[in-house]
């Protein structure tokens, strides 16, 4: 009975990965990973003797804990991912909010009468463009 509930689980898994892709909520290069770990999990569901002898090869005498220790090897390695996933966006926020700066700053200077450039005009405004 917990074979049927466990390729009930992995193949529900799946289809919510599929479904997340079709509908562009999950990107192609997480998708991948997902369905890999999607597919171990059914593999691994079916042929549970595939775990125990790997828990013999590798000589963890308990197959639950070679899966903990492979779980928590799969947790580290995504949050490590995750983690550089989003240095590169706050880079990427931080450049891009810099250069809306920039032409703001250009676009009040054209409005204020060009000549001050980027500075504050003659009318009185603050650095942020507001009226004082």
């Amino acid at each position: 009975m917990i074979v049927y509930i466990g390729v009930a689980f992995a193949l529900m898994i799946l289809a919510v990965i599929f479904w997340l892709l079709l509908t562009r909520r999950l990107r192609e290069k997480y998708a991948l990973l997902w369905l890999v770990i999607g597919l171990a999990l059914l593999v691994l569901t079916i042929f549970p003797e595939l775990l125990s002898g790997l828990s013999d090869i590798v000589g963890v005498e308990v197959p639950a804990n070679l899966l903990f220790i492979l779980t928590l090897a799969l947790l580290i390695g995504v949050t490590l991912h995750q983690s550089w996933e989003l240095s590169t966006a706050e880079d990427e926020i931080r450049r891009v909010a810099e250069e809306v700066a920039i032409l703001r700053a250009e676009i009040e200077g054209h409005r204020s009468g060009g000549a001050g450039g980027a500075g504050s005009s003659s009318r009185g405004d603050d650095a942020d463009g507001h009226r004082n």
